[in-house]
C-alpha cells in the first residue's frame, strides 16, 4: 500500500466530513454543518493529509500552531479501514517535523484513544481547562463580564 502524504494542500468540505466519519470521530465534529467544517478547513495553518493510491482521502492531522512554541492538534483522523498501518502516527510524525522542537504538541484525546498516545510517548496532562459550546460558554461569559 502506498500513501501520499500532503502539507497543506486544499482538501474539499465533502472528502474531509467523510474522513471524519470514516475515523469515527464525526461523532465529535460538527459534519452535520458543512459551514463551521468550511471555517475549520479554512482557519487551521497546519493541515497534513494522507492519500491512498486513488487519491482518496484516508487520514488527516489539522492544527493550529504557532510553529514556535505550541501546536494544538485538534483532529487527527484516520478512516478505519487504513487503521493499524502506521498512518495515524506518520501524521503526527510530520506535524511534529514541521512544527520544530521547540514547540509543545497539545491534543485532546477522543474517549478511548488514550492508550494510543499513551503507547506514543505522550503525557497526561491533568491541568487542561475547556470551556464548552453553548450554555458553559455564555455562564463563563457571564462570570468574566461580572465585577466579583
Amino acid at each position: 500500500m502506498t500513501v501520499a502524504y500532503h502539507i497543506n494542500e486544499g482538501i474539499n468540505i465533502s472528502e474531509f466530513i467523510e474522513v471524519l466519519e470514516k475515523s469515527g470521530l464525526g461523532e465529535r465534529r460538527p459534519i452535520d454543518r458543512p459551514d463551521v467544517i468550511q471555517k475549520m478547513l479554512e482557519h487551521c495553518n497546519l493541515l497534513i493529509s494522507a492519500r491512498n493510491e486513488q487519491n482518496q482521502l484516508i487520514g488527516v492531522a489539522r492544527s493550529l500552531t504557532d510553529f514556535s512554541y505550541c501546536c494544538y492538534l485538534s483532529c487527527l483522523a484516520v478512516d478505519e479501514s487504513y487503521k493499524n498501518k502506521g498512518i495515524g502516527k506518520e501524521l503526527i510524525r510530520r506535524t511534529m517535523l514541521k512544527i520544530g522542537e521547540t514547540a509543545t504538541l497539545i491534543l485532546l484525546a477522543a474517549p478511548g484513544a488514550e492508550k494510543y498516545y499513551d503507547k506514543l510517548g505522550f503525557s497526561q496532562s491533568n491541568n487542561a481547562y475547556i470551556i464548552q459550546r453553548g450554555d458553559s460558554h455564555q455562564a463563563v461569559l457571564q462570570k468574566l463580564q461580572s465585577k466579583n
